[in-house]
């Protein structure tokens, strides 16, 4: 295969080419064009062989580990080899979560991953937590949840560096909307989860304008959505069907019925960010692991914590990708779509999520059953 021109069946947001090629020059991605148009336009080229189908490298923006390995650690180490496992299955963009835990804890943690930020191996940081309602915390440490509060919040976002991209707070907490505009304006997108309030106090807290536009794990961590108290769901999907906001799906088959995913791609088309939640057992065999300060067991690669509630996901995001079109019924385009531009929006990351010239060229190629063959990251194979 030919470095610096990939030649296949081309599947973005821009564009959906059944036969074209892709252009690289360096890190960037030159020009996206039919096969038969690159051919006029290069006479004397060497022709491209048809590699497959062609995506976008994906971007998941809530991701706490996998192959081993932690994001919320600090130890580099640990959060590079995180990093270098999902890339090598696709998901050449990801944003690291860190999750409750003592205060100073999550801001070490933080500016362990800045470093890991500013070197781009980690496309950004996800603080998830500790602003959350302990009645829907889940597989987050109840011992230390606290209402929003600023002091914490500006450590956070010192240790950042600029680099914390999304953070989860529950809205109903006293001091929500001090924290949520401190945040917004900082350039962090707030993300609403782990929350225990009824329909009209998340849907309010997702008006347009506003400083939230993103839910965390819809589904997860909030009360089921039921025909007489929809509650937060019911309102992230009415909020995302307006366009004031993103809403994310974990595609693992395990957080949601594939019944429930096809009614979220169905309600909020184009306003589905997939993301695989993954946690250190993602590669890995059952056993026991660690999430934050909490210790989880895998069984038939299902994470839990002692109490039984679901402790992160174990796939990966191409996994999630398959999900939605095999399982959920969603045609190919949405699905990559919602693997890679719409999380890449929602995160305000504007160099990758696509195929057009200028971004950068990160791209897989895949067989036709959605089977990894190549990843290409910064203009580089990887294997």
């Amino acid at each position: 295969m030919n470095p610096n021109t990939v030649r296949g069946r081309i599947v973005s947001a821009s564009a959906e080419l059944y036969d074209g090629v892709i252009s690289i020059l360096g890190e960037r991605i030159a020009e996206v064009a039919p096969f038969a148009q690159w051919v006029a336009a290069h006479p004397d080229s060497p022709v491209p062989s048809y590699a497959g189908t062609v995506l976008p490298g994906l971007v998941d923006i809530h991701n706490h580990g996998g192959f081993g390995h932690r994001f919320d650690t600090v130890d580099p180490e640990q959060a590079r080899g995180a990093a270098q496992f999902h890339r090598s299955r696709g998901s050449t963009t990801v944003v690291a979560s860190v999750v409750t835990g003592p205060g100073a804890e999550m801001v070490a943690q933080v500016a362990t991953l800045r470093e890991l930020a500013q070197q781009g191996i980690i496309g950004g940081i996800h603080a998830e937590g500790p602003f959350l309602a302990a009645a829907r915390c889940g597989a987050q440490d109840p011992r230390y949840l606290r209402d929003p509060d600023l002091e914490l919040t500006e450590q956070l976002l010192a240790a950042a560096g600029g680099h914390l991209r999304v953070m989860t707070l529950a809205p109903e907490l006293p001091g929500y909307d001090k924290v949520a505009q401190r945040l917004s304006d900082s350039g962090t997108v707030v993300a609403l989860g782990h929350s225990d309030t009824d329909f009209a106090r998340f849907r309010a807290a997702l008006r347009p304008g506003g400083p939230a536009a993103l839910v965390t794990h819809l589904a997860n961590g909030m009360p089921p959505l039921h025909h007489r108290t929809p509650g937060p769901v019911a309102a992230g999907l009415v909020a995302a069907a307006d366009g004031a906001a993103v809403v994310e799906l974990i595609g693992d088959g395990v957080h949601v019925d594939s019944g429930f995913g096809a009614l979220v791609f169905a309600a909020a088309a184009g306003r589905v960010a997939l993301i695989t939640d993954a946690m250190q057992a993602a590669g890995m065999p059952d056993g026991d692991y660690v999430l934050g300060p909490q210790r989880v067991r895998v069984s038939g690669g299902v994470a839990r914590i002692a109490n039984g509630s679901i402790a992160g996901g174990t796939s990966t995001l191409l996994d999630g990708l398959s999900w939605a079109v095999n399982s959920c019924g969603v045609p190919l385009r949405a699905a990559v779509c919602a693997a890679t531009s719409v999380p890449a929006r929602a995160a305000g990351l504007t160099e990758v999520g696509d195929l057009r010239p200028g971004l950068r060229a990160d791209l897989l190629v895949v067989d036709a059953d959605l089977r990894l063959r190549r990843v290409l990251s910064r203009g580089q194979w990887l294997s």
